[in-house]
């Protein structure tokens, strides 16, 4: 088995985590062994697995990526599966979880107001370590996701299959795909979206090339005055189905409520909990917390 007999699960906002550090590059796991471990009934069950890794053990970077990581002094890398296996380019709630695993571990040491850069396979992430923090909890970490890039807005229809009607959806590019799709009564037909049946996987039309995530939002508040918004958001994450939390696809919300808004900063209320999402032209940031929640003797 490719993966060491020592495990650790993390989760933030209910996105959960197999988590482990592999420092010399010995434990490079195939996608069998993420799906077995992945599964909720027969294994130790997360929305994806992470590998803590040296830059260097990362097989598929390119040298303009080591060379970036090099230059920014990077020393760890977010090697993060799906939970069905594939590779995926970023994990927003993933830098956090596996940012306080390296702290557990003793692997990094950050105090209130410090930070570290992470690599990913979508580039450089800053994270700063900023303690407890209302209304997001304990552990909490702002993660710099760097720049991003959006489609026309409204350009897709989004369905769900076994539900009537469709909504708007606007693309958004943050290292990985999503479609957000703002749920109101001028651009949605589908039910509400405490109904919404998010077992199976939404349709985008026109088709596009990559396998996306998919998010749902409701505008629940905006404050113009002081330029913040509240917002509720459920997520349907490719390779694994609807999740609790999802960092990139919050950012990408953030983004999509910013253009037709105009307000830069918003709280996100999610099924796993409450993050903040603050947006700029050409950077944004999420703001959430992390847990530790055991460790796992493989057998």
């Amino acid at each position: 088995m490719s993966i060491p007999t020592t495990v650790y699960k993390t989760h933030a906002t209910g996105n959960d985590f197999i988590v482990y550090a592999d420092p010399e590059g010995k434990y490079d796991p195939t996608d069998v062994e993420v799906r077995v471990l992945c599964n909720r009934h027969f294994g130790v069950g997360a929305d994806g697995l992470i590998r803590l890794a040296a830059v260097k053990d990362v097989p598929d970077l390119d040298e303009q990526t080591l060379q970036l990581f090099a230059e920014e002094q990077v020393e760890w890398f977010m090697d993060y599966r799906n939970a069905d296996g594939s590779l995926a380019e970023m994990c927003g709630n993933g830098t956090r979880a596996v940012t306080l695993f390296a702290q557990h571990q003793g692997l990094i040491s950050l105090s209130e107001g410090e930070s570290v850069k992470l690599g990913t396979r979508a580039g450089v992430k800053t994270l700063t370590y900023l303690g407890d923090v209302e209304p997001c909890g304990k552990n909490t970490f702002r993660v710099d996701m760097g720049g991003w890039g959006r489609g026309e807005l409204d350009a897709y229809a989004v369905t769900i299959p076994g539900s009537e009607g469709a909504a708007r959806g606007t693309f958004v590019d943050m290292g990985n795909p999503h479609v957000v799709a703002v749920i109101s009564e001028e651009s949605s037909t589908l039910p509400a979206m405490d109904m919404l049946n998010l077992r199976v996987k939404p349709l985008v039309s026109p088709t596009i090339e990559t396998d996306q995530n998919v998010e749902f939002v409701s505008i629940d508040e905006i404050d113009g005055a002081n330029n913040r918004g509240i917002a509720t958001m459920r997520v349907n994450e490719r390779g694994v189905g609807e999740t609790l939390s999802c960092g990139t696809g919050l950012c990408a919300t953030g983004i999509v409520l910013q253009a037709k808004t105009g307000i830069d900063h918003w709280t996100i209320v999610m099924r796993g909990g409450t993050l903040l999402v603050d947006v700029s032209d050409d950077d944004v940031t999420l703001t959430g917390s992390a847990m530790m929640v055991s460790k796992v003797e493989l057998l």
